[in-house]
């Protein structure tokens, strides 16, 4: 029963990954005093990065914790 709930949130997150990857570019103004196809629009992702990280580094500080406690005792 882990195994397929396992392998069902594995094929959903690379779903939602692959779904949410990007975005389209915004459609061009003309609001900016600037005549032509204007770029930009980008969505931030340095502060997500981060707190991902974050709480990845935690996550696997806390396994091996449990580890080093498990084989000590």
């Amino acid at each position: 029963m882990k195994k397929i709930i396992k392998f069902t949130f594995t094929i959903l997150l690379l779903l939602f990954v692959t779904i949410g990857y990007s975005q389209p570019p915004p459609p061009p103004g003309t609001g900016h005093g600037q005549s032509g196809n204007q770029t930009g629009g980008n969505a931030p992702i340095g502060e997500g990065t981060i707190i991902l990280l974050m709480l990845g580094a935690t996550y696997g500080g806390k396994i091996v914790f449990h580890y080093i406690k498990d084989k000590e005792a």
